[in-house]
């Protein structure tokens, strides 16, 4: 089929508030975005919590509208056929520099109106946007993980599914050096930022977090509907006395078996957090098992048990993907561990950063600069194979063996991991 992009609108708004005359065009527009992702259609009540959750991040709504005459019966022209919505937040880079960052969620297309360069009009105008506004990453993450290479994106981050057997089985060699108490849910409300924000310092790839969260991990929101009651909450104390850590969790169910606490939110600002938080879910009464859907792949907790088989790790994915929008100033961005020189020979499909460019590193710092024509490249790859390796979570030579980076120097994909690798293993606790 042909482009019919001339037949859509792209309009480009704030989500309003009820008093807004643009209220029912933010309404319209939550409606299409559970309509793409087949969410159950939302009381008004949580279509307006969810907006003020909008509000709170300071996102921008687009949305694709027909201008030509709409079939009888279908949706109107007032309902969007594509959704899209960007906010920014800091990505943690590694050795606790921060970058902006903008965030892409909230991408639909009707199956009806698919086809028609919808998704790739609105893609491309947010972060050409993006970039005129000095930013020089852009990030998402994939409810499908075939669509999103060819606008420049690459995985950087995993997680995984486990479930850890909490009988007999499970015993912790660690020496608790705080307190693990049981709090009501709602001082997450205010705690979960701040607890949140110790471990974004902290950890590579870690992006900050959206007001849905601290709902969230409080009890006050679920993913399916309103308030969820059988939320319980733990906090952990450090020596010092300040909470440095909590787990977020709820009963799967006596009709569950074996009999399954399943951790809604776990955010721990130090080892010593991570692994007395696990002590306490290990204990927990009547429970023979507690499941977690956001793991870190490099994961401590088999290593700290005495048996590790306790740990059943499944279902490996990619989680966060990054798309370098300006390839000299995230390269200079970035702490090195290792000093050297490479010259990168970078393609991009839609022209935002493409180029051959020089990335010189003395004493951990990068001086990043085009190079001459004709320089011979050390490595040639796309951009988005760069913003995979940019945090050190992916490497280099793996995509080297996989054909997504091409080495004209020998052992240069190997310099390569030892410059962009990072102090502790990427993890990304933030969906969006």
């Amino acid at each position: 089929m042909g482009d019919l992009s001339g037949n859509y609108e792209i309009r480009r708004f704030e989500p309003a508030a009820k008093d807004d005359p643009a209220y029912a065009q933010t309404v319209a527009w939550m409606r299409a975005v559970a309509f793409g992702f087949h969410d159950a259609r939302r009381t008004d009540e949580r279509v307006d919590r969810g907006i003020g959750m909008q509000r709170a991040d300071r996102r921008v709504l687009s949305g694709a509208y027909q201008t030509g005459p709409v079939a009888g019966y279908a949706l109107g022209a007032d309902v969007p056929v594509a959704t899209f919505a960007a906010f920014d937040k800091t990505l943690n880079i590694g050795f606790g520099r921060m970058l902006d960052t903008r965030l892409v969620t909230a991408v639909t297309v009707r199956t009806s109106h698919r086809r028609r360069g919808l998704l790739r009009r609105m893609m491309v105008e947010e972060l050409a946007l993006a970039r005129r506004e000095g930013l020089a990453m852009a990030a998402l993450t994939a409810s499908e993980a075939s669509i999103y290479r060819r606008f420049g994106y690459g995985v950087a981050t995993r997680e995984q599914s486990i479930k850890v057997d909490t009988t007999r089985r499970f015993v912790l060699n660690h020496a608790a050096t705080g307190c693990t108490e049981v709090a009501d849910p709602k001082v997450l409300l205010e705690l979960a930022p701040k607890v949140f924000e110790k471990l974004h310092r902290q950890t590579p790839g870690s992006v900050g977090r959206h007001e849905f969260y601290r709902q969230l991990a409080s009890g006050s929101i679920s993913r399916a509907e309103d308030d969820d009651p059988k939320v319980k909450v733990a906090l952990h104390y450090g020596t010092d006395g300040e909470v440095d850590g909590y787990v977020s969790y709820k009963f799967a169910g006596w009709d569950t078996a074996p009999y399954t606490m399943e951790v809604v939110d776990l955010v721990a600002a130090s080892r010593e957090a991570y692994l007395e938080l696990w002590q306490y879910l290990g204990a927990i009464d009547l429970v023979e098992r507690v499941t977690w859907e956001e793991a870190p792949v490099d994961d401590p907790l088999p290593w700290a048990l005495e048996d590790p088989r306790c740990v059943e790790a499944s279902e490996p994915r990619d989680m966060l993907w990054l798309r370098i929008l300006d390839v000299p100033q995230a390269l200079s961005a970035r702490h090195y561990p290792a000093d050297g020189r490479l010259v990168l020979d970078v393609a991009d499909p839609l022209g935002l950063t493409a180029g051959t460019f020089a990335l010189d590193v003395k004493g951990g710092q990068a001086a990043v600069e085009p190079v001459a024509a004709g320089e011979k490249a050390d490595l040639a790859l796309d951009v988005s194979a760069l913003s995979s390796i940019y945090l050190g979570g992916i490497s280099p030579v793996t995509l080297k063996a996989a054909g997504k980076v091409g080495e004209a120097t020998p052992g240069a994909a190997f310099k390569a991991q030892q410059m962009f690798t990072v102090e502790r293993a990427t993890h990304c606790l933030t969906h969006f």
